[in-house]
């Protein structure tokens, strides 16, 4: 199973951490490469095993879930390894700062096995947030409370015109072929923009980029629209 995707589970509850553990090793594709019981289990474990995803509660002990993603997104060592965020309540406060720290996305506790299962796959595929419902709730949420910082703005000098088109939409949570309809053109030439906005802002996903889109004032944090 060397194509299957590798996935280290960090919760603090045993039981959790367990049904996770079977529900994953029970699916063909996946493998359970070990759990962690605190952040910096989290951190260690993701050091010596490289998982492709690291399935990581918000709130653990010692080290909480924000800074152990920070901590693993952000060493060499593990830099291509994706975190996917668990959280009780779908606008946790803790959700925009996880995210910005490097995760991928987030999952409800409570969702459907077979929707976990999918979102690691696609988190593992580096789609970043799981869909448009969600990326707009995490905008509304991101409106709120946050004023446009970060080290993004600098970065926009080399994006194209129609690369700030499609960076747009990609924060207003349209997906690929929502882009390709509204732009009319390929999804290739999506796929192909899209491409050249992470390498670009130095991004690690989809997640990212509305998050540039935000923090470099591109996107009007209050109504949605361009700045």
């Amino acid at each position: 199973m060397s194509d299957a995707v590798r996935v280290l589970v960090a919760d603090d509850q045993a039981l959790l951490r367990g049904s996770f553990r079977v529900l994953i090793e029970d699916e063909p594709g996946f493998v359970v490469v070990g759990d962690a019981d605190t952040g910096h289990r989290a951190v260690e474990l993701a050091r010596l095993t490289a998982p492709d995803v690291v399935l990581m509660d918000v709130r653990m002990p010692e080290l909480d879930g924000i800074e152990a993603t920070r901590r693993i997104c952000g060493s060499p060592e593990t830099a291509k390894v994706r975190v996917l965020m668990l959280t009780m309540f779908d606008l946790d406060s803790y959700v925009y700062a996880a995210l910005r720290a490097g995760a991928s996305g987030f999952l409800l506790k409570d969702t459907p096995p077979s929707d976990l299962l999918s979102a690691i796959r696609v988190v593992a595929a580096g789609e970043g947030l799981l869909a448009p419902s969600v990326t707009r709730r995490l905008i509304a949420e991101f409106a709120r409370n946050h004023e446009p910082v970060g080290p993004f703005g600098g970065r926009m000098a080399d994006v194209t015109g129609r690369e700030r088109e499609v960076l747009v939409l990609v924060a207003r949570g349209l997906s690929n072929a929502e882009i390709a309809q509204r732009l009319r053109v390929s999804l290739a030439t999506v796929k192909t923009h899209v491409s050249h906005l992470l390498t670009k802002l130095d991004a690690r996903d989809r997640t990212q980029l509305v998050i540039a889109a935000y923090e470099s004032g591109l996107v009007s944090r209050r109504t949605g629209s361009t700045s």
